[in-house]
């Protein structure tokens, strides 16, 4: 009697269970779709019409990123719908920094054995982060990978291609002494510095399924899982209503320290002033219970600017105008400073502390 044949599925990766998923997904898909799309998902690639997204003379800005190790708590608490806008939102917040729309968007998405109802989840997250941003969710990539991954683990990347206008790219070159710099308020943690944020839950010795001690309300899980904020919609009114943004910064890994000289030219640093900015009360939890310095903060976290716009005094006024009916609270936290140095340099001051 001949041995009996072996099938993928016998060595961990099953094909249907990954059909099962592109039908479940299909809807909300769909609901992302937008101007410049051709086609749906189950192709060999995502197709995109420049020219019915209505640019003249365009340049296209992409970017990649993760949502890191904020994925182990959803994944060791079971919560798993809110990590896709997270995913999203750290790819398309990068590209509106540059003055870019987001078009589209592509998600991979890996792990050990392929669970369904998990996978859903996720998927639905970025299908409703791409939905607040604007683009459409055209393509992606779901890899089983039995023996790279532990069992129930996985991981995400993603990919946004975006748009903007030749003359709109962001930062622009007129950046001065004396500019202000302002903030848009963050949901919380966002999707970095979660190894810290994991070490010093490991040693408050709460469990995920506590109540959270600066949010009672919701578990400890569920409060350090706010998804990040996307400022794509608010921002893009703000830039095509003629508000003269100069320049705007993501502060992601790296925090406000080492994200606004990114978009500083040689000669020009800032001087911050945290005293009077709202900060979600997770940040004086971490800084207390870690504990945590303030340099080190500011170095990690957003520390509640989840994004810097930097634009002439005289120019605050119109923003308020346009940003506060689309429910952004902008904040002004400093200024743009002459520096000798030929690296930009960042002074905080934050009298209330966290």
């Amino acid at each position: 009697m001949a041995d009996p044949t072996l099938s993928y599925r016998d060595a961990g990766v099953d094909i249907e269970a990954g059909n099962q998923l592109v039908d479940r997904i299909g809807p909300a898909v769909k609901a992302t779709s937008r101007p410049g799309v051709i086609g749906g998902i189950g192709g060999f690639g995502g197709v995109f019409d420049l020219a019915k997204a209505g640019y003249r003379d365009p340049l296209l800005v992409s970017a990649t990123d993760g949502v890191g190790t904020k994925l182990k708590i959803a994944i060791e608490t079971g919560r798993h719908a809110t990590v896709g806008v997270d995913l999203v939102a750290m790819c398309v917040n990068d590209l509106i920094v540059q003055g870019a729309e987001p078009l589209f968007f592509l998600d991979y998405y890996a792990t050990s054995r392929l669970d369904v109802d998990v996978a859903t989840d996720v998927v639905s997250g970025i299908a409703e982060g791409c939905r607040i941003a604007g683009c459409a969710l055209i393509g992606g990539e779901t890899a089983e990978l039995p023996g790279f991954y532990a069992t129930g683990d996985y991981d995400l990347a993603g990919f946004a291609v975006g748009a903007v206008e030749r003359e709109n790219l962001l930062p622009r070159t007129d950046i001065a002494a004396g500019d202000i710099v302002v903030a848009l308020p963050s949901s919380g943690v966002h999707a970095n510095g979660f190894s810290l944020v994991r070490r010093i839950v490991e040693q408050s010795g709460l469990a995920w399924t506590d109540p959270a001690p600066f949010a009672p309300t919701q578990s400890l899980a569920e409060a350090l899982l706010t998804p990040t904020r996307i400022y794509v919609k608010p921002l893009l009114t703000a830039l095509k209503a003629g508000v003269p943004i100069k320049a705007l910064a993501h502060i992601t890994g790296g925090g406000l320290i080492e994200n606004i000289p990114r978009i500083l030219p040689a000669g020009l640093g800032a001087a911050l002033d945290l005293s009077d900015l709202t900060k979600p009360p997770v940040f004086r939890w971490l800084a207390e219970i870690g504990p945590v310095a303030e340099e080190e903060m500011t170095r990690t976290f957003n520390c509640g600017a989840g994004m810097i716009l930097i634009l002439s005094q005289d120019a605050y006024k119109e923003l308020e105008t346009i940003l506060e009916p689309n429910n952004e609270s902008p904040s002004q936290i400093g200024l743009v400073t002459e520096c000798t140095f030929g690296k930009p340099i960042i002074t905080i001051s934050n009298e209330h502390g966290f």
